[in-house]
């Protein structure tokens, strides 16, 4: 088949998943009620101390992300699965590889959006200058699309699992250890303006280890998806 039949399948997944979610929104309050309140226990447990708070904002904010991911894409193939129709999508003509392409834009449009509400309440929170300049936007988007790309690729891997919830986690955690160091550091190093110092280098392994998940991801997903 040829790459616009494949894209326009992944699109039409993505656009499925999408359009699921925005009928119901149980998915979307639950993720974004729980990462609230993450930030909201957070800010509680670091105190009053502003400085406290602003160094802490960029973990916590990386972590409210992942903990945030985690339950959206442990609920990506779920329709598939109780409804029978992931079969009947691996048995389609065609590059199984576009169902993976589907999920991940489908997932990235939800955490970017969750994203999108939270950012705002975290720099009220912890008192984050997040208006001074593009790049902290930018890292956030390198961060998450890594993120997203390991996340629905282990949610494909878990999801005929009984236990997936448990899996997920322990599956993707570890392996997102070095992009969420490069996450944070950089996030941090562009919250107290330190623009051309150690952000630059952050930013690159970011960059560095988008390219590589996406590959890799790519072309395992159609051996990850077998029984």
């Amino acid at each position: 088949m040829s790459l616009s039949s494949e894209f326009a399948r992944a699109r039409a997944i993505a656009w499925k998943d999408l359009t699921a979610e925005r009928r119901t929104k149980a998915n979307f309050n639950a993720v974004l009620f729980f990462t609230a309140l993450i930030l909201l226990l957070f800010g509680f447990a670091l105190g009053p101390d502003q400085q406290a708070l602003r160094e802490a904002a960029a973990g916590v904010l990386w972590l409210t992300v992942l903990f945030g991911g985690v339950l959206s894409f442990n609920r990506s193939y779920e329709m598939e699965l109780e409804g029978g129709a992931l079969e009947a999508l691996l048995l389609y003509p065609g590059d199984r590889r576009a169902l993976f392409v589907g999920k991940l834009i489908a997932n990235l449009a939800f955490l970017v959006l969750i994203e999108v509400i939270l950012v705002p309440v975290a720099a009220i929170l912890y008192d984050l200058p997040l208006l001074s300049g593009g790049g902290f936007f930018g890292v956030l988007l390198l961060g998450t699309i890594g993120f997203v790309t390991l996340g629905t690729f282990y949610a494909a891997m878990a999801s005929r699992v009984r236990a997936r919830e448990v899996l997920l986690p322990l599956l993707l955690f570890p392996m997102l250890v070095p992009l969420l160091l490069s996450a944070v550091e950089a996030t941090k190093s562009l919250l107290v303006g330190n623009l051309m110092g150690d952000a630059s280098s952050w930013v690159r392994l970011l960059v560095v280890f988008d390219v590589i998940f996406l590959v890799a991801t790519f072309f395992a997903f159609e051996y990850v998806i077998e029984e």
